[in-house]
């Protein structure tokens, strides 16, 4: 097990009641470490680098938003207020979640205590995403002939809209995304497979289908690598999802999508994904679950 973390995950500074918990990242990574994973087991994050972030995203946005030259209109659909600091923090963030695929291979099992930035499209930012990490870093790996086909298995509440948006006329990366049909985003995307689940639903339909969905992706595509997406926002108590999934719930999620991947020996990649609570304490045990899960194995 292999993980990725770098203090900068969590030191940004935001305007006072701002939705996006930022604390979050600092806060688990001192949860995880009393679950018993050694410090041994981290790896500080490296920024990625621009070229990277070319294999997604349009030049012109991209050397707007390193040069500081985005539009205020731009800047508010990212939903951060820019500065030199959100710039560091993005490229690095950006970067653990490359680092962890590509370690991957070699450790079966990787975490970015990051990422999921699974909005981001290839000319805009949108719902705190400003790139694309997992699209980035499935691009990445074929690009440098790491994999041929790789699988973006996305259980965030909310669509993968800019990962569907960005790969969809690459073959190569498979996009698969389980989430609330009455959530953000408003428009839709076309994934390669889309499951969108009604508002309210409980543990043993999200189960059910998210067994269904990795066993069909696995069997059609034979992936080399899963990119997994473990959003905390299908917790029946997230303020911006609408799911009735229990904390439990979660657990057997993550449980499930790690353990299948042991099983059937493919390389799996986690990020961290949404999660808004208010109570940080709270919202930091969802994401736990993934990591519990991880231990259990």
């Amino acid at each position: 097990m292999q993980l990725y973390y770098h203090p900068l995950y969590s030191d940004l500074i935001l305007p006072e009641r701002h939705r996006f918990p930022i604390q979050k990242y600092q806060l688990l990574k001192t949860e995880i470490e009393s679950l018993g994973i050694l410090a041994s087991a981290f790896k500080e994050s490296k920024k990625a680098t621009a070229s990277q972030l070319a294999l997604c995203h349009n030049q012109h946005y991209i050397d707007d938003f390193l040069n500081g030259t985005l539009g205020d209109k731009a800047i508010k659909k990212m939903g951060f207020p820019y500065s030199q600091q959100l710039v560091e923090r993005t490229l690095l963030s950006i970067g653990g979640s490359i680092q962890a695929a590509e370690t991957a291979f070699s450790h079966d099992l990787t975490f970015n205590l990051s990422g999921g930035y699974h909005h981001a499209y290839s000319d805009f930012g949108s719902g705190f995403c400003i790139f694309n990490d997992l699209a980035i870093a499935a691009a990445h790996l074929i690009n440098t002939e790491q994999a041929d086909t790789v699988l973006i298995f996305d259980c965030d509440v909310h669509q993968g809209d800019g990962t569907a948006q960005i790969t969809q006329n690459h073959d190569q990366i498979i996009t698969c995304s389980i989430h609330c049909e009455q959530n953000f985003p408003r428009n839709k995307q076309e994934s390669t497979y889309d499951f969108a689940l009604p508002a309210k639903t409980t543990d043993t339909e999200y189960l059910a289908t998210l067994e269904q969905a990795l066993d069909f992706c696995v069997r059609i595509h034979n992936p080399d690598i899963i990119l997994y997406n473990a959003g905390a926002d299908i917790y029946t108590k997230d303020e911006l999802g609408l799911f009735d999934v229990s904390l439990n719930g979660v657990y057997k999620r993550d449980f499930f999508t790690l353990n299948f991947c042991k099983q059937h020996q493919i390389p799996l990649m986690c990020a961290l994904g949404g999660g808004y609570q208010r109570n940080l304490s709270s919202l930091i045990n969802v994401h736990k679950q993934l990591f519990k899960a991880a231990i259990d194995l």
